[in-house]
């Protein structure tokens, strides 16, 4: 039996290289990301890196990491800052809150003027508008 001849360094060296090859996978996935969400970088020049990647592939992540690892930091930066900014907008237009507190005073003003709410809903909103 193959697993009875197994012994605990060989099953150590077994999660050491598993856990190698994991992070190689996810270096590569990274730097292909980033080669393709690059605006600064055109067609052509995306495809020499990705011929230099599936060519030499230690080499040309390597080589990536080296020349572009300051891009890479920039571009994951900007994507996050755009996602919270995504986020907060989808939040904002959920909620029905608007971006400040005149508009929602001029808001509130509008639908006391109409009779939909009194005098005591108007000021209660007001105050929350103005917290």
């Amino acid at each position: 039996m193959v697993l009875a001849e197994w012994q605990v360094g060989q099953a150590f060296w077994t999660m050491i290289w598993f856990t190698l090859f994991f992070i190689w996978i996810w270096l590569l996935i990274a730097v292909f990301a980033d080669i393709f969400r690059s605006h600064d970088l055109n067609g052509w020049i995306k495809a020499i890196w990705c011929i230099f990647i599936i060519v030499l592939p230690y080499l040309g992540v390597f080589v990536y990491l080296i020349a572009r690892g300051k891009k890479m930091s920039e571009h994951a930066v900007s994507d996050a800052q755009a996602q919270d900014a995504a986020a907060k907008a989808y939040i904002r237009d959920a909620t029905g809150s608007s971006a400040s507190p005149a508009a929602e005073l001029e808001r509130l003003a509008g639908l006391r003027d109409q009779g939909v709410i009194d005098e005591a809903e108007f000021q209660a909103l007001k105050a929350k508008a103005l917290a």
